[in-house]
């Protein structure tokens, strides 16, 4: 993962350094929705998804010309899944049962993007483009569960596109993999799980 981060990074800077002019930055108001699973490393209860919902902004710079850039935000994210844990004696015994976990998360997107901006004019009024790159998850608080170990944050990998709208609303949407876990159990330390995740995004540039 570190080294998909620096393979990242170096792509950006040759970007920065290959284009003469100036890019072109902007910014963004969003709100969206999350459908939210919890992949655990075993199949031992049932688990079932979460609607969530995301609010914050995001700062978009394009390089002119060739439709390349990048985006970087700060978003609050409320994500999670119910976990039957009451499905095994381990936890049943103990009193639990179909416990929702719910994460409260700021989540700090930075993804490459393409935009499709040479449709001879047709750009102006709709705008298609695809995205994808690293999320730091950093947790800010969760529900209450003593059975759970929460992690301080994690990292995901999204992949996503969508369209942008007179230049000024984006629609988007995009599947995000967790690729550390987000929380485990006590009673089973090797029994964690990670996020995946359903967003749909609605941006409004100011």
């Amino acid at each position: 993962m570190k080294r998909l981060i620096k393979i990242l990074m170096a792509c950006v800077l040759c970007l920065a350094i290959a284009m003469p002019v100036q890019a072109q930055f902007r910014r963004q108001a969003i709100v969206g929705g999350l459908i939210t699973n919890l992949s655990f490393k075993q199949d031992l209860v049932t688990v079932d998804h979460v609607g969530g919902f995301q609010a914050g902004f995001a700062g978009e710079m394009m390089f002119p010309g060739i439709g390349f850039g990048i985006d970087l935000g700060f978003i609050y994210n409320m994500a999670g899944a119910k976990v039957n844990l009451g499905e095994r004696k381990i936890w049943s015994s103990e009193g639990y049962g179909n416990e929702r976990l719910m994460l409260h998360q700021l989540n700090i997107p930075f993804h490459l993007r393409f935009k499709w901006t040479r449709m001879n004019g047709l750009e102006d009024i709709i705008a298609p483009f695809v995205y994808g790159g690293p999320e730091f998850n950093i947790l800010l608080a969760h529900s209450k569960c003593e059975a759970i170990d929460w992690a301080g944050g994690d990292l995901s990998l999204a992949c996503g596109g969508g369209f942008e709208i007179h230049r000024r609303w984006q629609v988007s949407f995009a599947y995000t993999w967790g690729m550390t876990y987000a929380l485990k159990t006590k009673l089973l330390t090797n029994f964690s799980a990670r996020t995946r995740q359903w967003t749909f995004r609605l941006g409004y540039f100011f």
